[in-house]
């Protein structure tokens, strides 16, 4: 997903949650980070997977990153998508299918190095901004 349909998104829906932007940064989660978004280390993701699957199973949209979303941020959506077809197989699966069928999940272009490029000062989209730690790049 691109930084501008994700900002979008989150300005078009600031209380609700149609998309949830999960982060995935290790020690690198600093310098800010997405408005409302959820710190789930990636080195934790082996064991949060199933606990974020179904804490996220009525999500529309669930976007995941991580600096620079080549590799943490992939492999974390990659995860999801592969637990939560496990957790709902066997599990009501007429119910189920049609609740993953409507749950979209992307990754977030360029990640939060991109995203503060152009996001960064704007309060409304992201939090805790240090322009400091961003100014000779990642």
């Amino acid at each position: 997903m691109s930084r501008e349909k994700l900002s979008t998104l989150l300005l078009s829906s600031p209380n609700d949650k149609t998309v949830v932007v999960v982060d995935v940064r290790d020690s690198d989660h600093i310098g800010g980070h997405i408005k409302s978004s959820r710190h789930v280390p990636s080195s934790t993701l082996d064991w949060a997977i199933p606990d974020l699957v179904r804490q996220l199973r009525n999500a529309p949209k669930v976007v995941f990153h991580c600096a620079l979303s080549q590799q943490r941020g992939p492999s974390a959506a990659f995860k999801y998508l592969r637990e939560r077809e496990r957790i709902n197989v066997g599990e009501n699966e007429a119910v189920e299918k049609e609740e993953l069928l409507k749950q979209e999940v992307y990754v977030l272009d360029g990640g939060f190095v991109k995203w503060q490029e152009k996001y960064g000062n704007d309060e409304r989209l992201t939090e805790n901004y240090n322009a400091g730690l961003w100014a000779y790049g990642y």
